[in-house]
């Protein structure tokens, strides 16, 4: 029982930094055209410049 005075602050500080991880990538637009990510992949299209 001792043990889960530990855990239990790790395992809410480990699931808030996800949540902040998460929160972040949602503001630096991450996932906004993963469509279009797919088909661009599979096409072939290898140029280093990424679509507006």
């Amino acid at each position: 029982m001792e043990m889960l005075v530990y855990l239990i602050p790790i395992s809410l500080f480990l699931g808030g930094l996800g949540l902040l991880a998460f929160l972040w990538t949602l503001k630096n637009r991450q996932y906004e055209d993963p469509e279009g990510d797919s088909q661009r992949f599979l096409s072939g299209d290898w140029d280093d410049k990424p679509k507006p």
